[in-house]
């Protein structure tokens, strides 16, 4: 995503390949740093990422409740259809992973951090 909160890339990526990912996305976008959230395996992503990209400046942010602003966030994207439209929004599970969502969202906290400092 860049600064202007357009999205670049977007995709759930396997963790197997995730390292490979991000070597070809710095090869093809003037990346300036990575925004991870700060919970779940992050120190290990990060040791992992500073490893194989030591000049990629990573910073973290808090990404509590960022799973259930993501499922929200999928259904304004793909709203729901035919009899799913009756199933409350809470009860609904996304159809696919929305790991995507989350990082987006992420990212929109990093910015929103900067323009409020």
């Amino acid at each position: 995503m860049g600064l202007d909160r357009k999205l670049i890339f977007q995709a759930v990526i396997p963790s197997s390949e995730a390292i490979a990912k991000v070597g070809y996305l710095l090869e093809i976008h003037p990346i300036s740093l990575m925004v991870m959230g700060d919970q779940t395996a992050s120190k290990q992503w990060q040791s992992s990422i500073r490893a194989a990209f030591p000049d990629l400046r990573i910073i973290t942010v808090d990404e509590r409740y960022s799973s259930e602003e993501a499922r929200q966030r999928f259904w304004q994207i793909y709203p729901a259809k035919g009899l799913m439209k009756l199933v409350p929004k809470g009860m609904r599970s996304p159809d696919r992973p929305i790991d995507d969502i989350v990082a987006a969202i992420l990212i929109e906290r990093y910015l929103s951090r900067l323009i409020s400092s």
